[in-house]
């Protein structure tokens, strides 16, 4: 890929909405390409302060059950409605891909790096999935934050979820947003006048 297919790529890419996305998926092969990029960020002390859980094909129902049970122990008066919603959200792509921030003791290392690491994972997700030619969403709903999801997810002191990747094929083209005029949000530093 030339450098200027590199930036083309960037200044184009566009998340697509988790329930915009279906089938085809990345296969093994591609999908190990995705996280492999997902994994070459800035690593401060090489500490690897994250990890990856793939779901994919029936495990995303199972988990759904999850996620339905976490919303009915938060929420006792939900409707079917709402906890079927529940119960589909990993379905609405091929593949969902939490990414875990997983601090580490390293006096060297303070958390906001390693925090910022994982973050850099998940754009790199994003980015990697749309270099192979899938469309991805960034998405950290309600369950991100669940204790009951960050048990079944097995998340230890130190953990939790920076955010869950969904991966597949548009089934649309998303519209272009706004995005904030640069001028406005970049300055040049001076040294103060003495």
């Amino acid at each position: 890929m030339s450098r200027n297919s590199v930036l083309e790529l960037l200044l184009a890419r566009r998340s697509v909405v988790a329930n915009k996305l279906g089938p085809p998926g990345p296969d093994a092969g591609q999908l190990r390409d995705i996280l492999t990029v997902a994994a070459r960020v800035p690593d401060h002390k090489k500490l690897a302060p994250w990890r990856f859980i793939v779901f994919e094909g029936d495990e995303r129902a199972v988990f759904g059950e999850v996620l339905r049970k976490a919303c009915m122990a938060n929420e006792p008066d939900a409707g079917e409605t709402r906890l079927e919603t529940e119960a589909n959200r990993f379905l609405r792509a091929p593949v969902v891909i939490a990414v875990i921030s997983s601090l580490k003791d390293n006096p060297a290392v303070p958390e906001w790096e390693q925090v910022l690491s994982a973050g850099a994972a998940c754009q790199n997700l994003l980015v990697a999935a749309n270099a192979s030619g899938f469309s991805a969403q960034w998405i950290t709903e309600w369950y991100a934050f669940d204790e009951t999801v960050a048990r079944a997810l097995g998340l230890v002191d130190g953990e939790r979820v920076a955010g869950f990747i969904y991966i597949g094929t548009a089934t649309e083209k998303p519209e272009e947003r706004d995005r904030p005029e640069l001028d406005l949000i970049t300055t040049r530093w001076s040294a103060p006048a003495s």
